[in-house]
């Protein structure tokens, strides 16, 4: 069975409106926790994604830095624009 994340939540942790630049935080169906950063100019564009160290890889089962998210960074984003979650964490 192949890995395949779901978002199920999303809050942001930091943005700056004037530069288009935001930082999320995004919680996976399967717990894992990510950071996720992104510019707003004038389209959303992933900049770049970390697995917060709070529980082991879902991929490679590693408990410390990995970039295995990175790989599943076009399934996110599609999620987030598809599921209008940025929109939805910044109104918040």
């Amino acid at each position: 069975m192949s890995y395949r994340p779901r978002i199920a939540n999303l809050e942001l942790a930091s943005g700056n409106k004037e530069d288009g630049l935001y930082e999320f935080k995004m919680k996976l169906v399967d717990g894992t926790q990510c950071r996720v950063f992104y510019s707003h100019s004038p389209e959303w564009k992933l900049t770049n994604i970390s697995r917060l160290q709070k529980t082991p890889c879902p991929v490679c089962r590693k408990d410390f830095i990995c970039k295995c998210m990175d790989q599943w960074a076009g399934d996110l984003h599609q999620q987030m624009i598809d599921d209008q979650w940025m929109e939805k964490a910044i109104a918040e």
